[in-house]
């Protein structure tokens, strides 16, 4: 297992994916982790086999979970109160035969590697070149670019530590307040959080992130979408310090009632604001490369 993983190819930075943006070329990164890229398709499925795999783990306090996704399919990770790791993940293969669907449930799917510390989540498949040279060294060549995804539902304890490498596909987080490391290709995602200490970089959006407590539990976060936009909704009565960036073309829109200019004379500025609200608190940075930046008070309709 841990030799399946050191194979792996490395995700992109997050200085990768904001420099990316500022030259116009996300869609076509050389340097984006084979878990991100897509083939496009070269044939015409008519048969689709979904699957249902489901993994459960106890772990103890500040376990953590590391999930490298599938270059399709959303993930979704949602804290409850069981000292364990729930994965359910549906497995969606598509070619034009029954046979064809076996191969490729042969190779498409994900190793579940669980200690009482950790729980890590590989997905393997076609989009590996590597994995796939050496497990199935004979795999029919038209059947590389058939279409599959996997999506998976987690369930965790609140103060689990994660690492989430994710393609194309939904990104939902809620509840988790330990140290979380997410870097995404493109994502309709939405993060609910009350703390921890959160570095998130996402390539496309939109992006919204719901802060759930009125001051911020933790060390900060900085959150970073390369292009798209962001949404930061804060509660009404919230307390802490907002930095807020665009690096080059969009503006920030702010409308919360109490998050005020920090240690600035004049009006704010377009792309880059620093914001207080209340006594301050940890920092929560966003950055976004080319879009619109908006912060509001939760439940606004602004």
């Amino acid at each position: 297992m841990n030799a399946d993983v050191n194979r792996l190819p490395r995700p992109i930075s997050n200085r990768a994916v904001l420099c990316l943006a500022l030259c116009g070329a996300l869609a076509a990164s050389p340097t984006a982790p084979a878990s991100q890229q897509t083939p496009a398709a070269t044939i015409s499925p008519t048969l689709t086999r979904t699957t249902t795999r489901r993994e459960t783990r106890r772990v103890g306090d500040n376990s953590s979970l590391i999930v490298y996704g599938a270059p399709e399919g959303s993930i979704s990770i949602e804290a409850w109160p069981r000292g364990e790791v729930d994965v359910t993940a549906d497995i969606e293969l598509r070619a034009r035969t029954e046979e064809e669907l076996t191969l490729l449930a042969a190779v498409n799917g994900f190793l579940f590697d669980a200690a009482p510390d950790r729980v890590q989540i590989v997905t393997t498949g076609t989009h590996d070149p590597k994995f796939m040279k050496r497990v199935a060294p004979d795999f029919p060549d038209r059947l590389l670019t058939a279409p599959w995804k996997i999506d998976y539902r987690i369930r965790l304890p609140a103060f689990t530590n994660l690492k989430i490498y994710a393609g194309r596909g939904a990104l939902n987080i809620a509840g988790v307040e330990g140290t979380l490391r997410l870097n995404a290709g493109e994502s309709a995602a939405t993060l609910q959080l009350a703390g921890g200490d959160v570095t998130a970089t996402i390539a496309r959006g939109p992006l919204n992130v719901r802060v759930a407590a009125p001051s911020w539990r933790g060390r900060g976060a900085d959150v970073r979408l390369a292009s798209g936009d962001l949404t930061v909704e804060l509660p009404a009565n919230f307390t802490g310090d907002v930095n807020a960036k665009v690096l080059r073309t969009g503006s920030i829109e702010n409308t919360h009632p109490t998050l005020a200019p920090r240690d600035q004379t004049g009006p704010p500025l377009k792309l880059s604001q620093t914001l207080r609200a209340g006594a301050g608190g940890p920092p929560l940075s966003f950055t976004v490369g080319d879009g619109t930046l908006r912060i509001k008070a939760v439940g606004s309709g602004q």
